[in-house]
């Protein structure tokens, strides 16, 4: 918190629009970010957000959820979600990651996001990954996104706070392998605990190293 200064603040967040001032330029009106939180977990859904701000709204140390401290991302979650045209998120689940892969599951997630607000983008800037939202909606890739495009940064952390959320309540659940701690990621304390109690009905057991452990 220490040497904030908000006229800074607002000159950083002001240039994460420049990709929705260039679509709107182009003349689109309604322009989505959207993105994906937990894709490098073993454990558990993907979660994706989608967001619509309205134009230049400033949100107080808007940036990439991984960038933020947890405390940052619920204030900025409240936020987003009261000002926002409008959001979603999904959550597409274990049993889709193994059956379809978790790039296609993840594809798959960002469309029900983005298809499933209640009012319809003609824009979506996604976060690196190219998707097809129908041809009624035009789209953008962007390397690192969640940096660079205020929408994409706000979706990711709706898509992060989420995930987070549902990670508690999974560390209830199966509290041997620390899921408030790593958020299924494969930190050393996990896989000693996957090697421990064997993997979870939570676990991606399409996903190394749990599906070497199984085996």
């Amino acid at each position: 918190m220490k040497n904030f200064s908000e006229e800074a603040d607002r000159e950083r967040v002001e240039k994460l629009y420049k990709f929705e001032a260039a679509a709107c330029e182009e003349g689109f009106k309604l322009i989505a970010g959207v993105d994906e939180a937990g894709r490098g977990s073993l454990v558990g859904a993907v979660v994706v957000g989608a967001v619509i701000l309205p134009e230049n709204l400033y949100l107080e140390r808007l940036d990439d959820s991984k960038k933020l401290s947890a405390h940052v991302r619920e204030i900025l979650y409240e936020k987003i979600i009261s000002a926002a045209i409008s959001w979603n998120f999904v959550c597409v689940e274990v049993e889709e990651i193994d059956t379809l892969n978790i790039y296609q599951a993840t594809l798959a997630g960002m469309k029900r996001a983005v298809l499933g607000l209640d009012v319809q983008p003609d824009f979506v800037l996604t976060d690196a990954m190219k998707v097809d939202f129908g041809e009624k909606i035009s789209s953008r890739s962007i390397v690192h996104g969640d940096s660079l495009s205020a929408s994409i940064a706000a979706a990711s952390i709706i898509a992060k706070v989420t995930r987070d959320r549902l990670a508690d309540g999974w560390a209830l659940t199966y509290p041997n392998y620390g899921f408030e701690h790593n958020r299924g990621y494969g930190t050393r304390e996990h896989i000693a605990a996957i090697k421990n109690f064997g993997a979870c009905p939570l676990h991606r057991k399409s996903f190394n190293p749990v599906k070497s452990l199984l085996k």
